[in-house]
């Protein structure tokens, strides 16, 4: 009859980016049994956590930046059972100090699961903060086009001819819409049709103009 032993326990660690993850395995004295590099894909999510479990069952796997570049990774091992702790990346200066190494990271990553170091729940990405983070995302980047408009046709009233300045006074973006711009001097044309176009695609953005231009 042949004896089978248990399977050795393992530590993952796992060092992200944005198009490949370079994954570590300890074994349960902190010995290095391995790295890895795998794509950044489900493909290779499934590839290397394969690979891990090739070398005994799997404790627990640190992963760097559950909240950016390791977010899918993070919710592929979840899925699968695995039990993932949030790892921070490391200190700016020990990487300036050391230099930055991709094994070495993934390998700091899993020691710091392994030591217990790095014990804090992996950012799901799947719930209400998430939802709430990818409005605000888009709030934010809405509002930074909205003023980088609202600043460009500024621009253009100030430096455009004073008969327009004093045209457009008081006006808002749905009245500037309507502007029908006819030859006439080059610079006053071209500032005409360029408030015109900018209003017609900005005419929800506030009622009045005369308060951009205090």
């Amino acid at each position: 009859m042949t004896i089978v032993g248990d399977r050795p326990a393992i530590t993952g660690g796992v060092d992200t980016h944005g198009e490949v993850h370079v994954a570590a395995a300890l074994d349960r004295i902190g010995g290095l049994l391995g790295v890895r590099e795998f794509p950044a894909t489900t493909t290779g999510y499934a590839s290397l956590l394969g690979w891990l479990g090739e070398f005994g069952d799997l404790g627990v796997v640190g992963v760097e930046g559950t909240g950016s570049y390791g977010a899918g990774l993070a919710r592929y091992l979840t899925a699968a059972g695995v039990p993932v702790v949030e790892v921070n990346r490391p200190d700016r200066q020990d990487r300036r100090r050391q230099g930055k190494s991709d094994p070495l990271d993934a390998v700091s990553a899993a020691r710091a699961a392994l030591s217990g170091k790095a014990s804090g729940a992996p950012k799901g990405g799947d719930g209400a903060v998430e939802a709430i983070r990818a409005l605000m995302v888009a709030k934010r980047s809405a509002r930074r086009e909205r003023t980088e408009a609202i600043n460009q046709a500024r621009a253009l009233i100030v430096t455009g001819p004073d008969e327009l300045r004093a045209r457009l006074a008081g006006l808002g973006p749905a009245a500037i819409a309507a502007l029908r711009p006819r030859p006439g001097a080059v610079p006053g044309y071209a500032t005409r049709v360029a408030l015109r176009n900018w209003a017609a695609a900005s005419s929800s953005w506030t009622p009045s103009w005369g308060a951009w231009m205090s």
